[in-house]
């Protein structure tokens, strides 16, 4: 590789940094620039809001269909049969967790959450609920995170559900 290959090489490379600079420093003005709903909610209203979020979170957690997972020790090593006489769990599913953000992290919801201790602001400027139901079945937990999300959303409040694997 020459000299000069180097070079255009090394100027391809600092222009897709900078393009995804760019990119990453626009989604942020973007997210930024959105307002609150209009809606203002009372403490009632609020408090209305959140119950039904989390009764269609516990509703979701309950239904959605989770794949059980039988663990043990196996009869032989490295054997496929599990000895049922020692300790056996059925996991509900696969670990992780799972939360809703809210954006922006103001306004009379996001008061009343913090009024009430739920919740904390997030490191991307929204305001975020661990989901805590459902141990740690992370199929349940995003379920009651989508749920939840959907009953804001329906008051005009931007709130999405995120989740991952432990």
């Amino acid at each position: 590789m020459t000299q000069t290959d180097i070079h255009a090489e090394s100027n391809r490379i600092i222009g897709l940094y900078v393009a995804k600079q760019e990119a990453i420093a626009k989604a942020a003005a973007e997210k930024k620039s959105v307002k609150e709903p209009t809606a203002k909610f009372s403490k009632t209203a609020c408090k209305k809001i959140y119950n039904e979020a989390y009764a269609a979170g516990i509703k979701a957690g309950n239904e959605v269909g989770v794949p059980k997972f039988v663990v043990g020790e196996p009869t032989t090593p490295l054997g496929g049969n599990i000895d049922y006489s020692k300790p056996t769990y059925i996991l509900d599913g696969l670990c992780g967790f799972a939360w809703v953000d809210i954006f922006p992290a103001r306004g009379s919801f996001v008061t009343f959450l913090k009024s009430q201790g739920i919740g904390d602001k997030n490191y991307n400027s929204g305001y975020g609920i661990w989901i805590k139901e459902f141990g740690q079945s992370v199929d349940r937990k995003y379920a009651f995170a989508q749920a939840f999300a959907e009953v804001l959303q329906k008051y005009g409040i931007r709130a999405y559900a995120g989740s991952r694997l432990d």
